[in-house]
């Protein structure tokens, strides 16, 4: 994982018109209907009408946005840290 992003995720909405997010990876694709992201604990497709993406900080892994939110749907299983750290759990 990148240094400084946080490892702990959350989603945050706002009645159901703003979102906030933390644990963001990457934006994976997004348009006017659908945001996906990729997450410290998967992959996270947010889903509605007239979605805009506001600030990033790619530093700590937040990021925020509006529209009119339908649906945040995990699309992806829960990262698991690679080869070592399942050998050794």
């Amino acid at each position: 994982m990148e240094e400084g992003i946080r490892k702990s995720h959350n989603i945050i909405v706002e009645d159901r018109k703003k979102f906030t997010l933390t644990g963001v990876k990457e934006v994976l694709s997004f348009d006017e209907n659908e945001i996906s992201l990729d997450t410290v604990l998967g992959k996270v497709s947010l889903k509605g009408e007239e979605l805009k993406l506001g600030q990033f900080d790619t530093q700590k892994g937040d990021i925020s946005g509006s529209g009119k939110i339908y649906a945040f749907v995990y699309t992806g299983e829960e990262s698991s840290g690679g080869f070592f750290s399942r050998l050794f759990k």
